[in-house]
């Protein structure tokens, strides 16, 4: 505890408080206690989910963010609505029109969807109201976002850029009897225009839809005394509408109105009836183009003409509307968020490299098998750099030429993935390279295909997971010759081999070089490859067989331990906790004395500090400009503690349609390390919102403190502070956690 007391006290800094309150996203109805009688003991999914953006949304008002990080949040929320509509929403259709009835708090997938609809518009309304300020905030900072009728001086240039840039990938598509009504893509921004024809006086309507390859936002041209670092942008819709006479010449423009259509986006396949799941995968993504709409969002000035011709033409009903005032599509902030201006973000965090794999004094880099050999590497993604670790780590064994196999699992990867380059360079060598590439990723499908292409030409085994399963574990092993000996060296995380978002998503890794957690390793991929039929392990705890189990089994010795007085406490740290085996068995656990402290980035469907269910069990959220992606479990065991980190949330899907893998934290010094990690995140109060027995939430800080602890400023210091460390070796091994099969 002492190394998390030194990091706190170096970060007790912040920027002064926002005056919004801490509850100005809470629903309505979220102050209203537990029904009575019969305590509902699940919130409900999708409500859950929604309130995690809501929590993000704050970020984006919240006056202690940067400006320029606030406008990533606004864009965050933004893309979140859309995939919550593509996956989510989609389901519960689909769940109503096959009359289904289910078991919600809100009244099975119809009280449901009026639900959702409900909490997104108040969602939209601030979302839209908080880009307004923002907007504001910015122009007076120097990057103006102006509209089109705003800058008639820059009319003429913006026309000639106009018919040079834009105008010849424009594609008009009018609807009348002779041309149906036009195939809207999803996610698309569309221009709805009405033209009348001045010589016979009737009315007709246009479709032109906003070319997603040009940027949403056009920079106009300096003005003389314009500052470096100032920007002045307007809308490329906003130049298309003031330039619709230029294809449609000889027509009148009466109105032109923006609008967007999302599609279901889940794929629909029977994979045991696929005889060819590349090849399926690849027909379904060809169909998912053309999924049921979903949800149009519309300018809140369009009239009610053009809208009807929306409804029918797109064939959805009032009920998926959603009017926006102002900018519609908040995604495209993301090239406001990306302006150098270090003023207007967050200092940036460059990771740094644990000491233990850093240069020597003669600039030789790491020999990291020797390393490992000496004992585990705990990695902490992006405090840790993932460049300089795993990366570097999978190069070294492409370019070893002892090295005799790679095998990795492939879930999301960047698209310029370098682990993948290495890999492939390896494959080209003759070493053995096996990579099980999930091409059922959802939104990765089309990318990960092209990625098993490359393998496999490079000649690569390249395995496309296992049916009716998607593989989500994270696992790579390297087989080497030492000697007369082959030698396993394994890495096992929390997140995906992705060069990018490893920058940003905070995630555990594990490099080692025992000898039972290589075997098991081994096991795996021979389960995920071949036809074997794994059962046990020695160390790992592998999901669809066996996690859920010894999660319960875990809870139950807790509950055991605190049942005979001896010391009993959990502590879990996940994305999303939504099972409800799972969740009863924590109240089992709160009702017999176990002390539980939950960490709950996203959805949380169990309801803490109700008095005889869930009084000793609270549920935290940590929301900042790093999104907390790993997975970590904590058990006291009568003071014998046991850590674990592992690929996947207490979720069905994770437990029951997934192949995840956890494995025992065993080095001493890796231990210490995660505790550091969780009691620093259960101490923060500037970054975390708590769960009240109404499911509501409220910022730990209230909004108004100054002198709280930042979770992942905290980290970032600590990581600075290990990576200056003299200490080159690992601390021994304290005991060793049995093997369970």
């Amino acid at each position: 505890m002492s190394a998390m007391r030194a990091v706190e006290g170096r970060a007790k800094a912040g920027r002064p408080g926002s005056a919004r309150s801490d509850r100005a996203l809470a629903p309505a109805d979220a102050r209203r206690g537990p029904d009575q009688p019969g305590q509902r003991r699940h919130l409900d999914r999708e409500l859950a989910w929604l309130e995690f953006n809501a929590r993000v949304l704050h970020e984006a008002i919240d006056a202690r963010n940067a400006l320029l990080d606030r406008a990533r949040f606004l864009s965050i929320v933004a893309s979140n609505l859309d995939e919550f509509f593509q996956v989510r929403v989609s389901g519960l259709r689909q769940q109503v029109r096959a009359g289904l009835t289910g078991i919600s708090q809100e009244g099975g997938p119809a009280g449901q969807l009026e639900a959702v609809r409900t909490r997104v518009l108040d969602l939209v309304a601030v979302h839209s109201n908080a880009f307004l300020e923002l907007r504001q905030e910015l122009n007076q900072a120097g990057i103006q976002l102006l509209d089109y009728r705003d800058v008639p001086s820059d009319h003429a240039a913006l026309r000639a850029r106009f018919l040079q840039e834009i105008h010849p990938v424009l594609t008009p598509l009018a609807v009348d009897p002779g041309h149906r009504f036009p195939y809207i893509s999803t996610l698309s921004l569309s221009i709805a225009v009405g033209l009348r024809d001045p010589e016979t006086g009737i009315r007709a309507f246009a479709r032109v839809k906003v070319p997603p390859s040009l940027p949403r936002f056009l920079e106009l041209d300096p003005l003389p005394d314009q500052a470096p670092g100032q920007h002045r942008f307007v809308l490329l819709d906003q130049v298309i509408g003031a330039n619709l006479d230029l294809l449609f010449s000889g027509m009148e423009i009466e109105e032109h109105h923006l609008f967007r259509v999302t599609r279901n986006a889940d794929l629909a396949l029977e994979e045991d009836e696929a005889d060819d799941l590349l090849l399926a995968i690849e027909e379904e993504l060809q169909r998912r183009r053309f999924g049921e709409a979903v949800r149009l969002e519309v300018e809140r000035t369009m009239p009610d003409r053009i809208r009807r011709i929306l409804l029918e033409g797109i064939g959805v009903t009032e009920d998926q509307v959603y009017a926006v005032s102002g900018m519609l599509d908040l995604t495209g902030l993301d090239i406001i968020a990306d302006l150098n201006r270090p003023d207007l973000h967050d200092e940036p965090w460059s990771p740094v490299t644990p000491t233990r794999l850093q240069h020597d004094a003669d600039d030789e880099g790491p020999d990291f098998f020797s390393v490992i050999r000496n004992g585990d590497v705990l990695l902490h993604h992006p405090y840790h750099s993932f460049t300089s670790t795993v990366e570097r780590f999978v190069e070294h064994a492409a370019d070893d030429p002892d090295v005799l196999a790679i095998k990795l699992t492939l879930y999301r990867t960047s698209g310029d993935s370098p682990i993948v380059e290495h890999l492939i360079r390896a494959a080209e060598r003759g070493k053995q390279i096996v990579v099980l590439v999930e091409i059922k990723a959802r939104f990765d499908e089309r990318a990960n295909i092209a990625w098993a292409r490359k393998l496999e030409r490079a000649g690569a085994h390249v395995v496309y997971g296992l049916v009716g399963l998607k593989t989500h574990c994270k696992t790579l092993l390297v087989i080497r010759r030492e000697g007369t000996a082959l030698r396993r060296y394994v890495h096992v995380g929390t997140g995906n081999y992705n060069s990018r978002t490893a920058r940003i998503y905070t995630d555990l890794g594990i490099l080692t070089a025992r000898p039972d957690v290589g075997q098991d390793v081994t096991d795996l991929f021979n389960m995920l490859t071949g036809m074997a039929r794994q059962r046990g392990f020695r160390h790992l705890i592998v999901a669809p067989r066996g996690l859920r189990e010894r999660f319960l089994m875990l809870v139950e010795r807790e509950i055991g331990h605190a049942s005979a007085g001896r010391p009993a406490r959990i502590t879990l740290k996940m994305n999303a906790l939504v099972d409800d085996q799972c969740i009863e068995a924590l109240y089992r656990a709160s009702m017999a004395g176990v002390e539980i402290n939950l960490i709950v980035r996203g959805a949380s469907t169990l309801i803490p500090g109700v008095p005889g269910m869930s009084d000793r069990i609270s549920v935290r959220s940590i929301i900042g400009n790093f999104l907390e992606h790993s997975r970590i479990w904590r058990f006291e065991n009568d003071g014998q503690r046991e850590w674990y980190i592992g690929s996947g949330d207490l979720m069905e899907r994770n437990l029951d349609r997934r192949v995840e893998a956890f494995m025992p934290v065993l080095a001493r010094d890796a231990q210490v390390e995660i505790d550091v990690i969780l009691d620093t995140m259960l101490a923060d109060d500037r970054r975390a919102w708590l769960m009240g027995p109404d499911g509501s939430w409220e910022r730990a800080d209230h909004g108004v403190d100054p002198t709280t602890l930042d979770s992942q400023a905290a980290l970032r210091l600590h990581a600075l502070a290990g990576a200056t460390s003299s200490l080159a070796a690992p601390t021994q091994d304290v005991g060793s956690l049995e093997p369970w099969a």
